[in-house]
């Protein structure tokens, strides 16, 4: 029982190391898939005067699914990494991050 209460203590840095890691791979996947769609090297944001609201909206969404893909990839990996060292599935109370 230690073991359970002891886990969201000692996950936590692991869990903010491979936030920073899902963020930086999730940015070079993106800069990736927006070249390949657009043949763009920059992708646009909310504020390009000379960017279409299509453009924005359609940058925005594959951004964000790119992100939330990586996100829960590394973090599922992380946990099953966890698990495996420890026996415990990290933060298992919860039922999630959000």
């Amino acid at each position: 029982m230690a073991k359970k209460k002891s886990m969201p203590v000692v996950y936590k840095p692991i869990g903010f190391a491979l936030g920073w890691v899902s963020g930086s791979l999730a940015g070079l996947a993106f800069q990736k898939t927006w070249k390949l769609i657009r043949h763009e090297d920059d992708a646009p944001d909310a504020l390009d005067k000379d960017r279409s609201w299509g453009e924005v909206l359609l940058a925005a969404a594959v951004q964000g699914a790119i992100f939330a893909v990586v996100r829960s990839a590394v973090d599922r990996t992380g946990a099953t990494a966890i698990e495996r060292s420890t026996g415990v599935w990290p933060d298992g109370e919860k039922g999630g991050r959000d």
